[in-house]
């Protein structure tokens, strides 16, 4: 099933320079490991050594938070949109 991933601007150095790639998961955990299979090095930059997202990142399908879904489990459908987004703090 073709998921299409949105890739924030810090990490398009890993995507050559792509904003958006379309990859096949059943879910997110499958995603990352297909960013991996495509670009190699990035599943270093998105997750810690046990293989669980890092802190300062937030994933949504949809739009939806998966830390309100099935976090890494998160099932993918068809046609479903992954967004990356690096936390941003400050004030």
């Amino acid at each position: 099933m073709a998921v299409q991933v949105l890739i924030p601007t810090p990490l398009q150095k890993f995507t050559n320079d792509e904003a958006s790639v379309a990859l096949t998961a059943a879910s997110v955990d499958g995603l990352l490991d297909a960013l991996e299979e495509r670009y190699p090095g990035i599943k270093g930059r998105l997750c810690d050594e046990g293989g669980k997202l890092r802190r300062f990142l937030n994933v949504y399908v949809n739009s939806e938070d998966i830390r309100f879904l099935q976090n890494q489990e998160t099932a993918l459908q068809d046609g479903d949109e992954v967004s990356i987004v690096p936390a941003v703090a400050g004030g």
